[in-house]
């Protein structure tokens, strides 16, 4: 299954982590955000991505046009520098489609410029470049493709300090108490979508308003709750979350590592060992690489630069978001 992800956030409430750096390249560790969420697809069997760029798309082409192997896994150096060994590699098997979009498109607008490239596909996965989960992805799949709709989001429940009022129209408060516990939810992206999607959509249309309200109407919209870690990076403090998680070995996101231990330990090996916090990778029989050597090298949900991240229906007191046309 094809995944689409747009890639066209300019990352302005994060300029402290890089004045030039867009959205999605912002590291976690040695590795971009945007990696680790394609890891986490790849881990799932989900490898042919389709990447709808925008602001500094120049960098994320460069970026993986002179990916640099080494930086994330065994390597044995040899003949003076001039042969090196690969233990295992990232992405030999991903296959990327880099499709500019605009630097000002919306959500809407970058997926209609890519339907070209999904002719053929009767489902396809689609996501925004910030956000990363520990939910288990077959499930959601399974879930949707049983469920017989055109669409499907994540909504998660907002980890906001706010609180949630009811009141009379009077003003008379009737309640008051934690967002959290209310049942609140909010969209985090992580769509299912099938084909038809593009049937619904209107040129200039934000994918979540116009399109999304057609869908509710025609009864065509799910959504899939989750309760587990979901957590995006838009402003430097998350930036800094995700930095301090990634560095302790906690990073819940880290997927491939669960599954690999959870393995080790069935296999009667025991559990694995800790893990360095360095990015993750496949084992794999040692492959020969000859090319140059020049290569480059708690939780929230939160108002986003992008369009307004949440459940179609649902007003969010505690998470205005601002439509914008950045990501």
């Amino acid at each position: 299954m094809k995944v689409v992800i747009f890639c066209g956030g300019l990352g302005m409430r994060l300029r402290e982590a890089g004045d030039d750096i867009p959205k999605p390249m912002v590291p976690i560790g040695s590795r971009p955000i945007l990696w680790h969420l394609m890891k986490y697809y790849a881990h799932y069997g989900h490898k042919d991505f389709i990447l709808c760029l925008g602001y500094r798309a120049d960098a994320i082409k460069k970026y993986f046009l002179n990916y640099e192997e080494t930086s994330s896994n065994d390597f044995v150096l040899s003949n003076g520098g001039r042969e090196i060994e690969l233990m295992n590699r990232d992405i030999s098997d991903w296959r990327i489609t880099f499709a500019d979009t605009g630097v000002n498109a919306n959500i809407g607008q970058r997926l209609m410029a890519v339907r070209n490239y999904l002719r053929g596909e009767d489902t396809f996965l689609a996501n925004y470049a910030d956000g990363l989960t520990d939910m288990h992805l077959p499930s959601v799949v399974d879930r949707f493709e049983s469920g017989g709709k055109i669409a499907n989001f994540v909504s998660v429940r907002p980890n906001l300090s706010f609180h949630a009022v009811s009141a009379r129209p009077d003003g008379r408060v009737c309640e008051i108490k934690p967002v959290m516990e209310t049942d609140l939810r909010v969209n985090c992206g992580f769509f299912l979508f099938r084909r038809e999607i593009f049937d619904f959509m209107r040129p200039g249309e934000e994918l979540v308003q116009e399109p999304f309200a057609r869908l509710i109407e025609a009864d065509q919209l799910l959504t899939y709750q989750h309760d587990g870690f979901t957590a995006s990076m838009d402003t430097f403090k998350d930036k800094q979350h995700f930095d301090e998680l990634y560095s302790r070995g906690r990073a819940p996101w880290e997927v491939w590592r669960k599954d690999a231990q959870a393995t080790d330990a069935v296999a009667g090996a025991g559990p694995a060992p800790p893990l360095a916090a360095d990015t993750g990778h496949e084992e794999k029989p040692g492959v020969r690489y000859n090319g140059a050597d020049t290569f480059l090298s708690p939780v929230r949900v939160r108002p986003s630069e992008a369009p307004a991240r949440v459940v179609p229906g649902l007003s969010s007191h505690a998470s205005p978001l601002p439509t914008a046309a950045s990501r």
